[in-house]
């Protein structure tokens, strides 16, 4: 098939100013047309007597729409009465109405699926409100077979609620904006482009992923955009210009290509999160009703509820260490403790209090044991954790302000900074930082001295794209090896059978990159308690201006 792309301009609340934005969209045409459709999403017609007037002119034929222009129902009881009933038709030549709810799909392939009206909070639903019937009779049909990827575009009256999560920020009162009916729509629908308005505000928000790093195949990315009302004072965006080819006729490997600037989905939420929208979603007759019943329930057609994920995690924000979700332990959590004796707990006899260089309130800093280089240090959890997926938030915030202390620290010497974490084998989480002379070798040589080591013992390390949490990628309990460079890149292997225990410290001390290549067993490396001592004092003494724990 070709890929043709369809020109297309999208545009927010007309409010019945048709005139003004229909002469905005000629000159658009005449500058950079011509443009194929007009895709118009809020509320398109006005309730004063001069938007009814203005109306009629198009209606009559006195006027006509440039462009063939597709427009979304009432979003008030005010303006239902310029809509025929539920079902799509045309309303003025080249003004077309598309209906409640439903999929139009273009001679090009485009398919654009549509939900009018705003969420429905009561029963009987308002004429301008959709209903989760709605939502069913639009999302089944649509998700039932197996070759189901996703729509090119969706178009809402409403935002989809909390799509900001995990990106940039808009200019509303995200307290109060949007639906948890659409966000699951949108969840389920996974648009290329999804454009809403009512809300007064331009937003585009960073494109987002559809599936999860290293556990699904790779899809396209999502966007949306919200857009401002025709002729607002402000003088904010109300129109969007894009080509788009189909998505039948793209190339599957062009389709999957991910943006530089792609971000988690928005939509993946906690069990809790799930409930609280329930609640305030439906309405107090239906608070009772199951999380999975939110509006429509896809999992006996499709074997996985909402998400197709099924797996509950123990990490901080998706529920407590005993599964139930946070805030339903009235207890303070108490720091996890080892089941036998650890090398690495600070509170644990067994540990070698005279390598500690720095103890916060979550973490520590230790000299590594049989050091690569003199500064070679470990951060390590207080309290037992195994590996970085395990951890609460306010630890992982300590081992972030402890990486940037010692990313400061190595810098004033010249050095860059390279993380590792093995959690395989590995009883306590250590997270491994090693400084490299930045005249050694450069943050490209490094990556690749890792990449070429892996393919050399047959392992496939992955790079993970920026904005990935490592707990997207790694349950609890998988075993991992992980890199940190300077740059901020970061690589990925999750362990199979067998792994090399030293293979950290044999890329590092390689040729290529630190010479030192026998160093690369630490066992090789002890030094006597006094040796270690002396060692530990000049590196506290030395690190002392970067250490926060000192300030705190």
């Amino acid at each position: 098939m070709s890929e043709q792309p369809v020109r297309v301009l999208a545009c927010g609340d007309v409010g019945g100013r048709l005139s003004a934005l229909f002469n905005r969209v000629q000159s658009i045409q005449k500058k950079a047309g011509p443009f194929d459709l007009l895709l118009c999403v809020g509320e398109f017609f006005g309730a004063t007597p001069e938007a009814e007037a203005e109306w009629q002119q198009y209606k009559t034929g006195a006027k006509k729409a440039p462009v063939h222009t597709y427009v979304l129902g009432a979003a008030s009881q005010e303006t239902v009465r310029s809509f025929p009933g539920a079902e799509g038709c045309e309303l003025a030549e080249n003004i077309t109405y598309l209906g409640r709810r439903g999929v139009f799909t273009g001679v090009s392939g485009l398919q654009i699926a549509y939900v009018s009206g705003r969420e429905a909070l009561q029963e009987p639903a308002p004429a301008h409100c959709f209903t989760s019937k709605d939502l069913s009779a639009l999302v089944a049909p649509l998700t039932s077979g197996s070759k189901f990827r996703g729509v090119d575009v969706l178009l809402t009256c409403q935002w989809p609620r909390g799509v900001w999560q995990y990106g940039n920020a808009p200019e509303v009162n995200t307290k109060a904006c949007g639906s948890g009916a659409v966000a699951e729509l949108a969840d389920h629908l996974k648009p290329r482009y999804h454009f809403a308005a009512l809300e007064g505000a331009h937003y585009e928000r960073l494109p987002y992923r559809n599936h999860v790093i290293l556990q699904e195949n790779a899809q396209h990315v999502s966007r949306f955009i919200a857009l401002a009302a025709v002729n607002n004072p402000a003088k904010k965006k109300y129109l969007y210009a894009f080509n788009i080819v189909p998505m039948k006729t793209m190339d599957p490997s062009e389709l999957v290509k991910q943006p530089q600037d792609v971000t988690e989905n928005p939509y993946r939420r906690s069990t809790k999160e799930r409930a609280e929208r329930l609640k305030t979603s439906l309405g107090s007759t239906q608070e009772e009703e199951p999380v999975n019943q939110f509006f429509f329930d896809l999992s006996k057609k499709q074997g996985a509820g909402f998400r197709g994920r099924g797996r509950k995690r123990s990490s901080d924000g998706e529920g407590g260490r005993d599964g139930r979700p946070d805030g339903q332990n009235k207890q303070p959590r108490r720091p996890p403790q080892a089941s036998g004796p650890c090398w690495f707990c600070l509170a644990s006899p067994q540990v070698e209090k005279h390598l500690v260089i720095s103890i916060g309130t979550h973490c520590y800093l230790a000299l590594a044991k049989g050091s690569l280089t003199a500064r070679h240090m470990l951060i390590l959890p207080i309290g037992h954790y195994q590996s970085v997926v395990e951890l609460g938030s306010e630890v992982l915030e300590e081992m972030e302000r402890y990486k940037a202390a010692l990313k400061s620290f190595y810098q004033s010497r010249g050095e860059r900074c390279v993380l590792f974490e093995r959690n395989y084998r590995s009883q306590h989480l250590q997270l491994q930082v090693v400084p490299v002379p930045l005249a050694r070798c450069t943050t490209e040589d490094i990556k690749e001295a890792f990449m070429v080591q892996a393919q050399e013992q047959q392992m496939e390390l992955m790079e993970i794209p920026e904005h990935t949490d490592l707990k997207q990628i790694a349950p609890p309990r998988t075993p991992y090896f992980y890199v940190e460079l300077d740059s901020g890149e970061k690589l990925y292997y999750r362990i199979q059978k067998h792994f090399p225990l030293q293979f950290g410290r044999e890329v590092l001390a390689s040729e290529v990159l630190l010479n030192i290549p026998t160093r690369a067993d630490w066992r090789e490396c002890k030094q006597s308690r006094e040796e270690e001592e002396d060692s530990c004092k000049q590196l506290r003494d030395d690190f002392q201006p970067y250490d926060f724990a000192w300030e705190d």
